[in-house]
């Protein structure tokens, strides 16, 4: 085969692909990068921009060493959010340390937490700096051990004005820690174990670490921002059902929180594979943001 065969094959291929790479750029939607400055550390990010958000959101990650949501982020830019999305503290591009393991006391200690979320407020308030209608209501979108930062954050900033929690726990850190360890990685735990079985192990299991344990319901009690957790029944992870107790109790004081339970999933609620929870999401933003342009902060 001669040099312009090979030439003529690339050409063809790219002229196959290109498409496919632009729509990855998409017309919906562009993307910038950015740097902002968090307790002495510089994190890296990027801001996808549609052309009228109706809303915006950072994305807060959960416990793992993971770089910016983008495939996420792109999938909320999509529906006409705005999105911040960064490299999480000693990831990626961003400064710092990530401190691990996954699971442990460093991890989600009081410090950690506080410092994590310390970096989402200041992505808040460096994403409003590029909105163009500082009108435009932000909120906070996270995973699992958000479900800790995002209500810190919030009652650090009265600029959130909602939140959105997949699989985020309600109850302490220590408690979260206990369940973990008792279902320990086993997908097939809610087939031999009923919730009193697991609540039981969560209240009273002796525990392997020692650290101060953070309680979101101390940030929760004093928001009254709307709120929408999305559970999945099969969680091995955080105990669903238990959480959702906590929020049934908020819900009775009137704070101003939802749930949704998926009973066939796990800690997966956000996967990119499973489309329903995403959707529910979008249209509960849309209209606490479009149709309630004020929500109050506070009591």
């Amino acid at each position: 085969m001669n040099i312009n065969f090979f030439s003529n094959l690339f050409l063809w291929l790219l002229l196959i692909t290109l498409p496919e790479m632009v729509f990855s750029q998409s017309v919906d939607f562009t993307i910038q990068d950015v740097k902002f400055e968090s307790q002495g550390v510089t994190l890296a990010g990027s801001i996808l921009r549609p052309k009228n958000p109706f809303t915006a959101v950072v994305i807060v990650h959960g416990s793992d060493p993971v770089k910016r949501e983008m495939d996420f982020a792109k999938r909320l830019a999509k529906e006409g959010i705005a999105v911040l999305t960064y490299d999480k503290r000693g990831v990626g591009e961003s400064g710092g340390v990530y401190v691990g393991p996954s699971v442990g006391t460093n991890n989600i200690d009081t410090t950690n937490l506080n410092l994590l979320s310390n970096d989402a407020n200041e992505a808040v308030k460096t994403f409003q700096t590029y909105l163009k209608d500082k009108k435009t209501p932000i909120g906070l979108v996270g995973f699992s051990q958000a479900g800790w930062i995002i209500p810190i954050t919030a009652s650090k900033n009265p600029q959130i004005e909602f939140m959105v929690l997949f699989s985020c726990p309600t109850i302490t850190t220590l408690e979260q820690l206990r369940f973990q360890f008792y279902t320990n990685g086993n997908n097939n735990f809610w087939e031999n174990h009923t919730d009193a079985d697991a609540r039981e192990h969560t209240k009273n299991d002796p525990d392997k670490y020692q650290f101060v344990a953070t309680d979101p319901k101390t940030s929760l009690n004093a928001l009254s921002i709307p709120g929408l957790w999305l559970f999945g029944e099969k969680d091995i992870q955080i105990p669903v059902k238990l959480c959702i107790e906590q929020l049934n109790t908020f819900k009775v004081q009137g704070k101003p929180f939802e749930y949704t339970l998926f009973p066939t999933l796990g800690h997966n609620t956000s996967s990119i594979d499973i489309t329903t929870p995403f959707d529910i999401s979008i249209q509960w933003i849309k209209q606490k943001t479009i149709n309630n342009k004020n929500p109050k902060k506070s009591k």
